[in-house]
């Protein structure tokens, strides 16, 4: 036993050898006994001990390393761990803050007004639509049509107010006056004037023309379409350049605006060009079941006075016959329009002649026209800027049949609640995002810091879109709202249309930023790809897919 304990106790390991049961005496005392290390034994196991090298490991080494290992990737995880909490809370306030911030600025979307009109179109639409139902738009659209020196064009059945809206247009312009009806039978005499007979006795072929169109200021022509070869030369120089061809010399006609009637579009192909000239067309309906009551009232002589009527506009209050003819120059002179309204401008078109069925055909001047009635419309409100609200007048402009406008309408309000430029900003995150990794990656200081400036520029971008937007939304849409151009009713219905998918824009707006920020508070420090990773996990995983696709 001895020879074997001894064996132990140099292994290191002391154990005790099982019990052997002896003659003549206990057996579990023995074999205690015989089991017990000798005193020299122990004394030879403690030398071979000493003997051992210094600083050899009486364990596995490699289990040690792993420990250490395991230490140091722990002592980083706490590093990185504390990087992402001092982002996260850093992000937190500053975002939190900004959203406070804009949720306070309902009317920052006004600006101050740029001039007196908004109050004159004001007066001049509550003096027009006095005792008339359901006429605000047909009324607010002959007002623009005269603000910028264009025609309107009333398609409907007999007795709506066509002819009495022209009537009152030239009361408040105080202008000269001129009405006509149309037949198939119509002669150029009854628009232009007669022959002068005077002039007939000197080789002279001229018209008296005081009086009749080429005099007017304001027109009225009914059945309009019914106007022949004969009539229809004259008539469209005299509505697109203003001039009228008297014998041998081309005179310049005073004419502000002359409203067409019709009970039906044009059936043959030599009415189009006269079609064309009216920039602004609406389809007149009768008053509607619900207002046929009001309607009674009216016509027994005892009309309730709607909300927005005047008798007379207040002196200083009135828009003048220099106010009608100033105004389109000075508009396209004052007003700007930016890059968002022309996209919507340019996809309209585009949408009509390629992607409806059948195609609508818009014409380059009906386009380039379009643009300045948008300006005055802008400036007759007060405005320097044209807003995408102002494209919801182009339901009345683009489009060839009465159903057209619908299909305007439709994708203007579209165009608006879906924002592109919300798709483009979060494909621009996503595209730096994924230059942030690649360059840490790669330790390239010089492009990692041109991403950090491309991230600054785009929180910025972010910014003001959702400060747009919780204006917009908080606010109950104030730029629709205060716009003089629109009614209660259109409003409101655009409104309800809009509300739903803004509402989802400012929940995407708000998490892009959020996102945003906290790549540009990680690359103000020390960042790598990895806390990247950690921080933003979803957007990393989409950057791994984007590397295998290109690969």
């Amino acid at each position: 036993m001895s020879a074997m304990a001894c064996h132990v106790m140099a292994s290191g390991v002391v154990s005790a050898a099982p019990p052997v049961a002896q003659r003549g005496g206990s057996g579990t005392a023995m074999a205690a006994a015989r089991a017990l290390p000798t005193a020299r034994c122990l004394d030879r196991n403690m030398l071979a001990i000493r003997q051992q090298p210094v600083g050899r490991p009486i364990g596995s080494a490699t289990k040690l390393q792993a420990v250490r290992a395991d230490a140091q990737v722990a002592e980083a995880d706490q590093g990185v761990l504390e990087r992402i909490s001092e982002i996260a809370k850093a992000v937190d306030a500053k975002h939190g803050q900004l959203l406070r911030d804009h949720a306070a600025g309902g009317d920052s979307l006004l600006e101050d007004p740029l001039n007196d009109m908004q109050g004159k179109v004001r007066t001049a639409v509550g003096i027009l639509k006095k005792g008339l139902l359901e006429r605000e738009t047909e009324v607010r659209l002959m007002l623009l049509a005269a603000l910028c020196g264009e025609h309107l064009l009333l398609l409907g059945p007999p007795g709506t107010a066509k002819s009495e809206l022209s009537r009152r247009m030239a009361n408040i312009t105080k202008g000269s006056y001129y009405e006509r009806l149309l037949t198939r039978f119509s002669v150029p005499e009854e628009l232009f004037g007669p022959l002068s007979m005077r002039g007939l006795e000197n080789d002279l072929y001229v018209r008296k023309t005081d009086g009749y169109l080429p005099t007017a200021e304001v027109a009225f022509i009914d059945e309009i379409f019914k106007a022949n070869s004969a009539i229809l030369n004259a008539l469209l120089t005299l509505l697109n350049e203003r001039m009228f061809d008297n014998g041998n010399e081309r005179l310049d006609v005073p004419l502000l605006c002359l409203v067409g009637a019709s009970n039906e579009l044009p059936e043959s192909e030599e009415l189009d060009a006269l079609y064309d000239r009216f920039l602004i067309r609406r389809q007149v309906a009768q008053v509607s079941s619900a207002q046929l009551a009001t309607l009674a009232r009216i016509a027994a002589g005892s009309p309730p006075k709607p909300d927005g009527t005047v008798d007379s506009a207040p002196p200083g209050d009135e828009l003048t016959m220099d106010d009608y003819r100033s105004t389109a120059k000075a508009a396209v002179s004052a007003v700007d329009v930016p890059d968002e309204v022309i996209s919507v401008l340019t996809a309209l078109r585009d949408h009509l002649q390629d992607k409806c069925e059948p195609p609508v055909y818009v014409s380059d001047r009906r386009f380039m026209k379009a643009i300045n009635m948008l300006q005055v419309a802008a400036y007759a409100d007060g405005r320097s800027r044209v807003h995408e609200y102002d494209c919801l007048l182009l339901e009345f402009v683009f489009g060839n049949r009465p159903d057209d406008s619908q299909k305007v309408k439709a994708y203007v309000l579209e165009n608006i609640s879906s924002d592109p430029e919300l798709q483009k900003a979060e494909i621009l995150f996503l595209g730096s995002f994924g230059r942030a990794c690649e360059f840490l990656t790669a330790g390239d200081a010089e492009k990692l810091a041109e991403t950090r400036e491309t991230v600054a520029s785009m929180a910025q971008l972010l910014e003001t879109k959702h400060a747009r937007l919780a204006a917009t939304l908080d606010g109950s849409y104030p730029q629709l709202q205060k716009t003089v151009w629109q009614s209660d009713e259109t409003v409101q219905a655009a409104v309800q249309t809009l509300v739903p998918q803004m509402s989802e824009n400012k929940i995407k707006v708000e998490e892009l930023l959020r996102e945003t920020m906290i790549i540009q508070e990680a690359l103000s420090g020390d960042a790598s790809a990895s806390l990247l990773e950690k921080l933003l996990p979803k957007r990393f995983k989409q950057y791994q897919r984007g590397i295998s696709s290109r690969a």
